[in-house]
């Protein structure tokens, strides 16, 4: 039954406007509020997600996106051109470096960032 039906994500923020501006105009995606006072994010591939407005709002201390590229290394360059902050992590374990890109980690080369709410993302290589 549910395998046939569209899906979407969603998560929560503590300020739609500040998250309109970050996913729209800081990372270039198609986004807007709709008339329910919610972030829409329209992502490749015809995915989407939202971003709803919560009281009290805590940060999810997860992924809560994953954006497939195919080269890591430049993704991350462009996020720190948009003022965007990967190294996020400080555990020595997890084996990031200096631009915070966790390599040879038994998965692909990934870097995380933050969203103004606090919510964790990620750019990651795909093979």
């Amino acid at each position: 039954m549910l395998a046939d039906v569209p899906t979407f994500s969603s998560f929560s923020v503590d300020d739609v406007d500040r998250a309109l501006v970050f996913y729209r105009d800081t990372l270039g995606l198609d986004a807007e509020i709709t008339d329910m006072g919610i972030v829409q994010l329209n992502l490749a591939g015809g995915a989407r997600a939202i971003a709803y407005p919560k009281p009290g709002h805590r940060p999810a201390d997860f992924t809560v996106l994953n954006f497939v590229v195919d080269d890591v290394d430049a993704a991350v360059e462009d996020l720190h051109a948009r003022g965007v902050e990967t190294k996020i992590y400080t555990d020595p374990d997890l084996g990031t470096d200096a631009r915070g890109v966790a390599r040879d980690n038994g998965g692909p080369p990934i870097a995380w960032f933050r969203d103004p709410a606090g919510n964790v993302l990620s750019v990651l290589e795909d093979d």
